[in-house]
């Protein structure tokens, strides 16, 4: 059955206007970016179909072209589009954590990370730099590791905010494993950040680890 034949409520072009994007579903939120399914399949249909395939949302943005395009129904133009679509979403994102104080717009660091992080194969270690109102002056992927680790030097991660005259820095990384929770190592890389950067005046406020759909942070969990 194709979605024009569902009751106008159920649409989810329809629904999103009446009751708001956070009414709808993962597959229908995808069918309103497909716009058209395929012979014998509705919008929905298909984006069911790339969910099943892909685990989930997170899994779906972080796939490659190549392994995009081969499901039926995909192409470079809708690869390009998502690729697109995601980009503007970390923009805005960074955006609204440069506008003001970055403490003071938790949800907007975790998505911003959360977008640029989860998903990746390769760990990568990054720092948000700050000054002293707490305003982002840059953010930058510092390391790239394997799966398993990454090799972060704090005396590069010193140089560099004295680069920047930061006064403050938010650390992040993510666990392609998927679990969120810190080991013993991101414990250890933390204070001997923490410790080096307070030689030179820098606090260190938070360190994310960003797996799947979580976001751990170090200040919550009082381990900073």
């Amino acid at each position: 059955m194709s979605i024009t034949d569902w009751p106008v409520g159920e649409r989810p072009r329809e629904k999103l206007l009446q009751r708001g994007a956070s009414s709808l579903s993962d597959a229908e939120l995808l069918a309103i970016f497909l716009r058209t399914g395929v012979v014998g399949k509705s919008a929905v249909d298909l984006a069911r179909e790339l969910l099943t395939r892909f685990g989930n949302l997170t899994q779906l943005f972080a796939a490659g072209e190549k392994e995009f395009c081969e499901i039926h129904g995909m192409g470079q133009a809708k690869y390009v589009q998502l690729q697109a679509v995601l980009e503007m979403s970390r923009r805005a994102l960074q955006e609204e954590m440069r506008s003001g104080d970055a403490l003071n717009s938790p949800a907007a660091v975790r998505g911003y990370l959360q977008l640029l992080l989860r998903g990746r194969e390769q760990e990568v270690f990054m720092v948000i730099f700050l000054d002293a109102q707490h305003r982002v002056i840059a953010s930058e992927e510092m390391f790239h590791g394997t799966l398993t680790q990454t090799s972060v030097y704090p005396r590069e991660v010193v140089k560099r905010a004295l680069a920047l005259n930061a006064a403050a820095v938010i650390f992040a990384h993510n666990h392609p494993s998927g679990v969120a929770e810190p080991s013993q190592s991101d414990q250890m890389l933390t204070d001997a950040l923490k410790q080096a950067l307070s030689l030179v005046d820098v606090r260190a406020l938070d360190h994310f680890i960003v797996a799947g759909a979580g976001c751990l942070s170090f200040a919550e969990k009082g381990m900073l």
